[in-house]
């Protein structure tokens, strides 16, 4: 009888153990979106936040990364972009400063599904004369309970990579040293293989196919690949899903998702 029972035993925890390993908690499921706007202009040049808050809700996000985001400036009608498109979105929006512009300010705009326990705004290193960059990050709970951080980025386009150089090695500085499970999307203004890329993949782990990597930009004709979502540490998430959505008036860029899971 003790044989029959051990062996009854032995199966039960066996089976857990395979559908715990197979299963996908959705409590600890992230959707999360990295989304150049092109400073609400569209395409067209007709700054229409709703044709890119559509693109948003259509993927229903926990997570948005926003580039390319003016704050109060004269040619976005003196709009709080990332306000304006939380509210369109029903996300919780926040902006962070890169450089004064046009009367107002630039820089990158998050969206999240859930409230913020921390934000900060690292200032990112640039050459006299280029362009400040920032990293914005946020630090919140998902419905597991988990603590988890979110940045959003966009390092400098010049054909020069210095300062995306510069920039990839002051974001392995600042959060590699993070206690949670961080996220970073962005546009990285850098191809798979080149050298700010291969700083950032040192400590992070890109959710994109390396053998097949999906271009973004430009949306009207998609032919390299610069927007990104990576995570760390790199044992911590698995990635389920990533697609490239295409929408060639919201945004000269295609939006970029990536659908991941945090692990034990």
């Amino acid at each position: 009888m003790k044989i029959v029972i051990t062996i009854t035993l032995a199966i039960l925890i066996n089976c857990y153990s395979l559908k715990s390993q197979t299963s996908i908690d959705s409590s600890r499921t992230v959707k999360v979106l990295s989304f150049n706007i092109l400073h609400g202009a569209t395409t067209k040049g007709d700054f229409d936040l709703d044709v890119i808050a559509r693109v948003i809700n259509m993927v229903d996000p926990d997570f948005v990364a926003l580039q390319e985001v003016d704050f109060k400036t004269n040619r976005a009608h003196n709009y709080d972009l990332t306000t304006e498109i939380g509210w369109r979105t029903k996300l919780v929006p926040i902006f962070g400063k890169a450089m004064e512009y046009d009367g107002g300010e630039y820089g990158e705009g998050i969206l999240s599904r859930y409230s913020f326990l921390a934000t900060r705004n690292i200032p990112l290193p640039y050459s006299l004369g280029n362009e400040p960059r920032a990293a914005l990050e946020i630090t919140t709970l998902l419905p597991s309970g988990d603590t988890v951080s979110f940045i959003g980025t966009h390092l400098d386009h010049l054909k020069n990579e210095q300062d995306r150089v510069a920039q990839a090695k002051k974001i392995n500085e600042v959060f590699s040293k993070n206690c949670y499970p961080t996220i970073l999307a962005g546009d990285l203004n850098a191809v798979p293989g080149s050298t700010p890329i291969g700083i950032l993949e040192n400590i992070w782990m890109g959710s994109y196919n390396k053998d097949n990597p999906k271009p973004t930009f430009p949306s009207n004709n998609p032919s390299v690949k610069i927007d990104y979502i990576m995570f760390l540490p790199k044992n911590k998430w698995k990635v389920l899903k990533t697609e490239v959505i295409v929408d060639t008036i919201a945004s000269d860029h295609c939006a970029y998702l990536s659908i991941l899971q945090l692990l034990d």
